[in-house]
């Protein structure tokens, strides 16, 4: 159901996702939390409801409502307009009392709420966009980078192709903040290593369905690698639009800088089988992680979460942690002390594990390099990935004097 930006803007008035009838805790002023992310649009599937159900997972599994602390979670659709998704974050802290914004998936709003967070001394538990930029020059000490960015991506997919032999990569980008950052550093990477990237092109975002000119761009190229540098119902379609081109069958190995395990369920193994994927989460790879979607399912059956969506559960839960410690007072008087007692604090969940968060606000976490399974290998429902290669978490993520953030310490 498309949302309507009046109710968007006055999504803070929604009544409580989560509220604790003692009478004490209703006095207090709840901890508020928003998340914003595409409810509506191409990363509906990777976003959305299923991030609300692992912010809700997390404010559940922190306790704080039983001991009398209440937690609100209110939701709203950026639309992926970045004047939509600021408008929404200034209502949220101007009228609202929303005290973190969680998700935003797309890099363009989530710079502009960077800004945002850092005037009002609110917090930004960034989980969704994939600008570096996040932990670089325009670092905030209100913000806090979760779970990927395009270096991480990059680094951990164009690596690894190059060492297995595609030596040659195509690139095909959605023409957007995000994938000419993702094209400057899988370059990067991919020249390190001794490879070349022979060729790309830039499609318009959104609303592009037909990528069959980019497709024979690709293969006419003769890269061993293509790799798509978008994300959502673009990636889908291309990964789609290949098979229909035959380039796996010539030979092309198929590479998803951001591709999830939503995805390969829409794809199919039948179609999807051989790509290559990184992701910092995978619901199947331990107890751990098996434990934390058992218990998340019931609130999004049809979606097992991917990487961003956990990433919001692991940010709620650690945010909700220090809090608690703090007191729903304080934990609202100021963003930037949450967000340096955060730092302080190591990071641990059933989701990534453990780990901690930088003084430029990047959350360090392994990172791995996936491959999907052949339709025979698959052992039950999402059932879809086999390990091929983890990055340390000191190593997944770029190192921190080459970031420039005014806040890097050693």
């Amino acid at each position: 159901m498309t949302i309507q930006r009046r109710q968007l803007l006055g999504a803070v008035a929604a009544a409580p996702l989560l509220r604790t009838g003692d009478a004490r805790a209703q006095a207090q002023q709840p901890i508020r939390l928003g998340v914003l992310g595409d409810f509506s649009g191409p990363y509906r599937h990777l976003s959305g409801p299923t991030n609300v159900a692992c912010v809700r997972q997390a404010v559940q599994d922190s306790g704080l409502v039983e001991r009398g602390i209440p937690v609100e979670v209110v939701q709203a659709d950026h639309q992926q307009k970045p004047d939509v998704g600021l408008a929404i974050a200034r209502s949220w802290f101007d009228r609202g009392d929303v005290d973190v914004v969680l998700e935003v998936n797309n890099s363009s709003i989530a710079l502009a709420i960077n800004g945002l967070v850092r005037e009002k001394d609110k917090v930004h538990l960034n989980t969704g966009a994939a600008t570096v930029e996040l932990t670089g020059r325009q670092c905030s000490p209100n913000t806090v980078h979760w779970t990927y960015d395009t270096w991480m991506l990059a680094h951990s997919s164009g690596v690894a192709a190059v060492r297995a032999g595609g030596n040659t990569f195509f690139t095909i980008a959605a023409d957007m903040a995000f994938g000419h950052q993702m094209e400057r550093d899988l370059k990067r990477f991919v020249e390190a290593e001794g490879g070349r990237v022979v060729g790309g092109v830039r499609h318009p975002f959104p609303g592009t369905s037909d990528f069959s000119s980019f497709i024979t761009q690709a293969q006419a190229s003769r890269a061993k690698v293509v790799a798509f540098l978008n994300a959502g119902a673009d990636f889908i379609t291309c990964v789609k639009q290949a098979g229909e081109f035959g380039l796996a069958r010539r030979g092309q190995k198929l590479l998803g800088i951001v591709g999830f395990v939503n995805d390969v369920q829409t794809l199919g193994l039948e179609t999807a089988q051989g790509l290559l994927l990184t992701e910092c989460f995978y619901w199947n790879m331990n107890e751990r992680t098996r434990a934390f979607t058992r218990r998340v399912l019931p609130r999004t059956p049809d979606n097992h979460p991917n990487q961003c969506q956990a990433g919001a559960y692991s940010a709620a839960l650690h945010y909700l942690k220090v809090a608690g410690q703090a007191g729903a007072a304080r934990a609202k008087a100021s963003g930037r002390e949450m967000v340096e007692t955060m730092k302080r604090m190591p990071t641990d969940d059933d989701v990534f594990g453990s780990g901690r968060i930088r003084s430029d606000g990047r959350k360090l976490h392994d990172v791995h390099l996936f491959e999907v399974k052949r339709p025979e290998e698959s052992r039950q429902p999402w059932d879809f990935y086999k390990l091929v290669r983890t990055s340390p978490a000191e190593e997944g993520f770029r190192p921190l004097a080459e970031g420039g953030c005014p806040l890097a310490q050693g």
